[in-house]
């Protein structure tokens, strides 16, 4: 009887918990309720972590005392220390650890049963999950290594690659079956183990760093279905929930990315974006004009209206507080100032969102790509900070241009325009930008931080 209130009691929580991630995944639906609907995520992740330790199956609770006590000092020393332009490579490697932790849960099982105890719709959830854990571990690593520059940006190919990644899938795959078919057979259990994890390597390699925030979203997406499966196999209804709420979100987030840059899933994993292109640009030659601080300035100060487009720049130089300082001091002139944002900008979803949030630039300020570009040619000013793609004219008027068809925020389109960047370099995509070369736009070299920082200060001396 006492064992049936402890089940009860379990299954309770897990009810709870399943109830709070539905509730945080619509909270994160929209920005104004990001924050709640993350509050309840993570209490729902508290409740199912406290029903776990009623689970009839702990003989001791030592080890998972420590667990606890290591992961949550680890947990907090990031949140403390990671800072937010760093959050892209730091979701990554949450995915690769949940990954793991899915991978290692499903060896251990079939190190315990061996398989043979384990009915054949079993083994194969066993086998899914330890498949996707692996080659979502490895892949999420290279990820993280790419955003954080310690792997090269650039896609990494070379002759055959496809035809060698092809093998490995089906080596992978062909292993998986004949694991599950023949639960003896673990040599074949482990070397699909062994080619998950090289696949993983292999499938993110050949993709460039401005592709990121897509395959991000594809590996929480695998993540998901791996813990999903894990729930399978261990009987735990929160698992299969909470494991299939993150499998297809992010699968649906992947397919909406996908149609932001009208490219489809395919192309993103095996098109290489972002290897050396020898396409020219349409308009790209002659010379970028570059215009002084107090030039810049001055017509900052007397325009009416004057939208910012953020990009990934923004994030490496950490300036999104210098952003909003800057916006102030125009504001207080009077100036109507606006956010233009990309649905890709950044390296991953909603990144420049989060960025703007931190440096409490108001949710109403914020305008999606739609709803900002017909406001371009009234705008006195629009200011690029480190954006390169995504306000890249020759997706919409070239193509023979890689990113032909891709929406952008049509910048050029304003009167004039102020890009900052550190050089007349090309960019994640390395592709030219003809936007650099028109008569309406004006280069201002040199850290964003330091130059937003700089205007602000003349804009008040105006």
């Amino acid at each position: 009887m006492e064992q049936t209130g402890v089940n009860y009691l379990l299954e309770f929580t897990y009810l709870v918990a399943s109830i709070l991630f539905v509730l945080g995944i619509k909270g994160l639906s929209h920005p104004e309720t990001a924050r709640r609907g993350m509050f309840m995520a993570e209490a729902g992740m508290l409740a199912a972590i406290i029903g776990t330790l009623f689970h009839k199956g702990i003989i001791t609770y030592e080890w998972i005392a420590a667990g606890l006590i290591i992961g949550s000092i680890i947990g907090a020393l990031m949140a403390i220390w990671v800072p937010m332009t760093a959050m892209p490579q730091r979701t990554a490697l949450s995915h690769a650890f949940g990954a793991f932790a899915a991978a290692l849960v499903g060896i251990a099982e079939y190190t315990l049963h061996g398989g043979v105890d384990m009915p054949m719709f079993t083994r194969g959830a066993l086998g899914f999950e330890v498949m996707l854990g692996a080659l979502t571990t490895t892949g999420s690593l290279i990820a993280a290594g790419k955003l954080q520059g310690i792997v090269r940006g650039t896609p990494v190919q070379f002759k055959g690659q496809q035809i060698l990644n092809l093998l490995l899938f089906g080596g992978m795959v062909g292993c998986f079956i004949y694991s599950m078919l023949n639960p003896e057979a673990t040599l074949f259990f482990y070397a699909m183990v062994t080619l998950g994890f090289i696949f993983g390597i292999m499938l993110v390699i050949p993709i460039g760093s401005a592709d990121m925030p897509v395959v991000m979203s594809l590996l929480n997406s695998y993540a998901g279905l791996a813990a999903a499966a894990t729930g399978f196999v261990l009987g735990n209804n929160v698992l299969i929930i909470a494991g299939t709420l993150d499998g297809f979100s992010g699968l649906i987030l992947s397919i909406l990315m996908c149609k932001a840059m009208n490219r489809s899933i395919t192309n993103v994993l095996f098109g290489g974006f972002g290897a050396v292109h020898h396409a020219s640009a349409l308009g790209a030659g002659g010379e970028m004009r570059e215009i002084s601080l107090d030039d810049a300035a001055v017509r900052l100060a007397y325009a009416s209206k004057v939208v910012f487009v953020p990009g990934y720049g923004l994030a490496t130089a950490q300036a999104q507080h210098a952003v909003r300082e800057l916006a102030n001091a125009l504001e207080e002139r009077g100036v109507t100032v606006k956010y233009g944002i990309h649905p890709v900008a950044g390296r991953m979803p909603g990144h420049m969102n989060v960025l703007l949030a931190e440096a409490n630039v108001p949710y109403g300020d914020l305008y999606e790509m739609e709803q900002i570009n017909p406001e371009f040619p009234t705008t006195d000013v629009a200011v690029v900070v480190g954006a390169n793609d995504v306000v890249n004219p020759d997706a919409r008027d070239n193509a023979d241009s890689p990113i032909a068809g891709m929406p952008i925020l049509e910048v050029d389109r304003a009167k004039s325009v102020i890009v900052l960047k550190r050089g007349q370099g090309r960019g994640f995509s390395g592709l030219e930008n003809p936007l650099f070369f028109k008569a309406v736009t004006s280069m201002l070299y040199g850290d964003a931080k330091s130059s937003l920082t700089q205007l602000a200060q003349e804009v008040k001396n105006v």
